[in-house]
């Protein structure tokens, strides 16, 4: 949804009460576990780019919000309240470190607030409106205290800080405080239709600033097609964008292809299977790179229909086919695949700036769960790779278990001598300006989503 791009006071908008309403709803089902995009989609039209913006807002500064309402109303008021008061808060909040200033004034956004109530809860508006007044007049006061609680500090859930501390003790307060900073726009230009160089000029003919993202010297990381929007933008107003002359995904998902591609020696028709393939974009790269026999296998159809969408927009052919990748049985034909792109389902902690409902979605033992699914992915597709072949496993997470120790225990579960760690393999790539684990990660001066790539061949 281009919406997630737009700030809540820049939206033209239905009355402030009645998107207070939604956002307080969507915030409260987030908290019951329902993710925000479901939530979304429910919601009415004309609401919906409204909504979004201030649920972003809102799971932004959750944490604060949250910890603000305890220091007001010790006692927690009924759900329902309590999502529009925590969600006023968070509108109220201060600017951050990323000036993610608040989008109204206080007067009309308290104003509101009681409106938005009435109509729900009417005996809750004295108590809505006697916490909000409270906040503003000791603001300074509550906002400082919050600040030294953890999840007032950093807006995560206080497992998940603990988490990010043990897994990443010498950067864990940058990890989490860039979780809450605005993300980038990164396009993918078509290479079969042009280059990110002439896309730019484009665009600043158009008097649009953006930024080509060069690959460092020897090293072909983007290729010369992925291109950062100073600004972001609705995706009908990019300038061939229904033609298929450019897609958007971030700059760390775009390794994907250049990664299982490069140095493969793969033939025209190669056989390659991109697992997981939904929404598509990793398997339209690939297929924008190099002429492939290419299987997307996704177990949801219905997510399936979106890669279908993606490649007719950018003129590309693949097969689709709807199964589990832990039971090739059920969808394989026996013929080996010259290369796999496993990008395994997992927390999505790496992109939580692009979508702040996961990290209060996800819970502890979540990790533990997918990690298993994970590892049974490539037990089972292992044996469908050619010899010689490389398998690309990728998950959009942080956390080791379902990156670095994965891979360290499947490279262990397997003979000996049969299968390599390829060196360009970048391992995880942290969502930080400048991730000196790489040296690479922050050239072109670009905050990246959090990835982890493994490159492994069958010897």
């Amino acid at each position: 949804m281009t919406a997630a791009f737009a700030t809540p006071s820049s939206l033209p908008s239905p009355a402030l009460h009645r998107l207070l309403d939604h956002t307080a709803e969507a915030v409260q089902a987030v908290r019951s576990g329902r993710s925000l995009t479901d939530v979304l989609a429910r919601c009415p039209a004309e609401m919906r780019p409204g909504v979004q913006a201030l649920s972003f807002h809102t799971l932004r500064w959750l944490g604060s919000a949250t910890e603000a309402r305890a220091l007001l109303a010790p006692k927690a008021p009924p759900p329902t309240v309590d999502a529009l008061l925590v969600t006023s808060l968070a509108l109220l909040w201060p600017a951050g470190a990323n000036n993610d200033a608040p989008p109204y004034a206080d007067h009309t956004l308290v104003d509101q607030a009681v409106t938005a109530v009435r109509h729900r809860t009417p005996a809750a508006a004295g108590f809505i409106n006697a916490v909000l007044r409270r906040f503003l007049r000791e603001r300074e006061a509550i906002v400082e205290a919050v600040r030294h609680t953890p999840m007032g500090a950093y807006n995560h859930p206080l497992w998940w800080i603990e988490r990010i501390k043990r897994d990443w003790p010498a950067c864990w307060s940058p990890l989490l405080l860039a979780a809450n900073q605005h993300p980038p726009m990164t396009l993918r230009v078509n290479a079969r239709r042009g280059s990110g160089e002439t896309y730019v000029r484009s665009l600043a003919a158009l008097g649009r600033a953006a930024t080509l993202l060069e690959d460092p010297p020897g090293l072909s990381i983007w290729g010369g097609q992925a291109v950062v929007l100073a600004a972001p933008s609705p995706v009908h107003q990019l300038p061939g964008f229904a033609s298929g002359e450019v897609s958007v995904q971030d700059a760390a998902a775009q390794r994907a292809a250049h990664l299982l591609l490069n140095g493969a020696n793969l033939q025209p028709g190669a056989r390659v299977l991109d697992a997981c393939a939904a929404p598509g974009g990793k398997t339209a790269h690939l297929l924008e790179l190099a002429d492939l026999d290419l299987l997307a296998l996704d177990s949801d159809p219905q997510r399936l229909a979106r890669v279908q969408e993606g490649l007719k927009r950018l003129g590309l052919q693949a097969e689709l086919k709807a199964g589990d990748a832990r039971a090739p049985q059920g969808w394989w034909d026996g013929r080996p695949f010259d290369a796999i792109l496993l990008d395994a389902p997992c927390t999505a902690s790496g992109i939580v700036r692009r979508h702040p409902d996961v990290r209060w979605l996800r819970r502890p033992d979540d990790i533990t769960a997918l990690a298993r699914i994970q590892a049974e992915m490539l037990d089972s597709l292992w044996p469908l790779l050619a010899p010689g072949g490389r398998l690309l496993y990728a998950t959009c997470s942080i956390f080791p278990a379902e990156g670095r120790q994965q891979i360290d225990a499947f490279l262990q579960r397997l003979p000996p001598g049969t299968a390599r760690l390829e060196p360009q393999s970048p391992g995880h790539l942290l969502p930080l300006p400048d991730n000196a684990a790489t040296g690479l990660y922050g050239h072109g001066a670009v905050l990246q989503d959090g990835f982890f790539y493994a490159l492994i061949r069958k010897t």
